[in-house]
Parts: C-alpha cells; sequence; structure tokens
C-alpha cells in the first residue's frame, strides 16, 4: 500500500498553500497517498487543531504520517519536530498542536483555554514514543522561507519518512514537548458534573469535553445558558428543538435539529455545560 500522508492546517482552500505542499510531496515521493483531514481549522487555532486531529488520526492505517500545519510561531525559535508513536508518525511545530497525543491519564480538570494556548507546559512522550527536533536542512526544501514551513520543512521531511527514511537523520532526539493541559469536567459545588465546549463543528453542534465514561448514571438535565434539555438522544432526528448525544468523537454534544446550537444559544467555546440528575429520577 502506498505511504499515508495527511495534512492539517488553517490555509484554507482558497490560496495555493496547500497545493504547493502537495506538488513538494509528490515530486519527493510520487507514490504517497495524501489525504485531507482539514484545512478549515481557524487561523492560528492551535486548540482547535489538536482537537480535530485527536479525533481522526486513530482512523488511519498504521505508519500513516501526520502533518500538522497550524503554526503562529513559523519564523520564530519554535522547534520542528517529528513525533512518533507506536502506530503513527506526527510532524508539526512544538507550539502545543501535539498535546491530545501527550496526554497522561489521571490529569485534573483544565478549562479551554485561547486559541494560541498561553499555559503551555514541557512533558515527556509516553512509553513507545520518540521525539526528533527537525534540524537537518538535507531533507528542506531550499531555499527555507521564513513564513511557509509547511511548504519548505515539513512537507519534504513528511515525504522523505513516507520513503522510508531513518528518524534519527532529520535531527536530535528530544525529550520534551510542549502541551496544554487537556480540557477535562470538573464538579460544582453542588456535585454536578460542570463541562466546557471544546469545539464548534460544521453543522453548528457544540462538542464539549464530556466523555460518555464521564456520565452519571440515571435520567439527566443538560443545562447551557439558559436552556435544559431532559436526558439524551440517540441521534439527530430523534426529536425537535435542542437536544444532548454523545457524538461519533464519544464526547457529549448539543444539537439542535435542522439548525445550529451554537447560533440559535450564542454559545462559544469555552460555554459552561452543566450535568444533574433530574428529580425525577432521584426520587
Amino acid at each position: 500500500m502506498a505511504p499515508v500522508i495527511t495534512l492539517t492546517t488553517d490555509f484554507g482552500t482558497g490560496d495555493a498553500y496547500v497545493a504547493s505542499m502537495k506538488g513538494v510531496i509528490l515530486t519527493i515521493n510520487p507514490q504517497a497517498t495524501i489525504v485531507d483531514i482539514t484545512h478549515s481549522v481557524e487561523p492560528q487555532n492551535v486548540l482547535q487543531a489538536a482537537f480535530i486531529l485527536s479525533t481522526a488520526h486513530s482512523y488511519f492505517p498504521e505508519g500513516s504520517i501526520h502533518v500538522v500545519v497550524v503554526d503562529p510561531g513559523v519564523g520564530s525559535a519554535r522547534k520542528a519536530v517529528i513525533l512518533r508513536t507506536p502506530s503513527a508518525f506526527f510532524v508539526a511545530p512544538d507550539n502545543g498542536v501535539l498535546s491530545y497525543l501527550l496526554d497522561a491519564p489521571g490529569r485534573g480538570p483544565a478549562r479551554p483555554s485561547l486559541p494560541i494556548p498561553s499555559n503551555l507546559e514541557q512533558r515527556e512522550p509516553g512509553t513507545g514514543f520518540e521525539a526528533v527536533h527537525i534540524t537537518n536542512p538535507d531533507f528542506w526544501l531550499r531555499p527555507v522561507s521564513a513564513t511557509f514551513h509547511g511548504r519548505d520543512i515539513f512537507a519534504p521531511v513528511a515525504a522523505h519518512l513516507s520513503l522510508g527514511v531513518p528518524l534519527s537523520r532529520f535531527g536530535d532526539s528530544i525529550k520534551r514537548l510542549y502541551a496544554f493541559p487537556i480540557p477535562r469536567p470538573d464538579r460544582d459545588a453542588e456535585g454536578n458534573l460542570v463541562g466546557h465546549v471544546l469545539h464548534i463543528d460544521n453543522f453548528g453542534n457544540l462538542i464539549t469535553d464530556i466523555k460518555n465514561n464521564d456520565l452519571p448514571t440515571g435520567e439527566l438535565v443538560v443545562q447551557i445558558g439558559s436552556h435544559r434539555v431532559q436526558g439524551l438522544s440517540q441521534f439527530y432526528s430523534q426529536r425537535d428543538g435542542l437536544m444532548a448525544i454523545i457524538g461519533s468523537s464519544g464526547y457529549l454534544e448539543i444539537s439542535l435539529r435542522n439548525g445550529s446550537a451554537a447560533a440559535f444559544l450564542g454559545i462559544k467555546v469555552g460555554g459552561a455545560v452543566r450535568l444533574r440528575r433530574s428529580k425525577a429520577a432521584t426520587q
């Protein structure tokens, strides 16, 4: 099977940026299979890119190479890195965009931060992971533009990786990468689960940081803003109006049938979502 290289960027599709990256990859490895995860990440929104990548990468064949270019610090001293996990490679700036891959179980609750996270911390990759600082210019396009490392560094490095170039040839091994705390729900003074909106998808669904296994048992009431939703739905056409549903990514979503929940509620990323057991269920 031809090697798979995925692309996740904030470049949009109205310019030649994405096409230029694909051209570089195919020039180096004409047999590469290139898959677009998305090019619609909001400009410089590292958190959004990290979340979208986390929901998609596991569905690709083992050994796939995932290139992520959401890079507010392009041209600065931030590192360009390769992260090898037991199942894939990730080529990206070291700016937190790989945070979900570096998450450690048992970390406490955290709220979504700004699109460009300011609460980055250095974290060691997990067992079976290896990280490299990309420093060997032999695998770059020359000359290197200070404003387009996606084309001149990340794309050619991914292409050479797909040809089997050993990881060690791209640069020196590094022990830590930058990551932001992964948003997780917390509990209020009354013991109710409180989550926050992580992502708003193209349909206007509000995807929260509450996972299926976080849900309390019994009948639930979901409150967002001044609106309440009784119980969970199993699919989008099950009821009219607002609904709460466990989406395909395994997170709780607030949705509006045939409409945008985000527009209807006026809720943005970071907005609070509260869950409590219904009074009827506790009687």
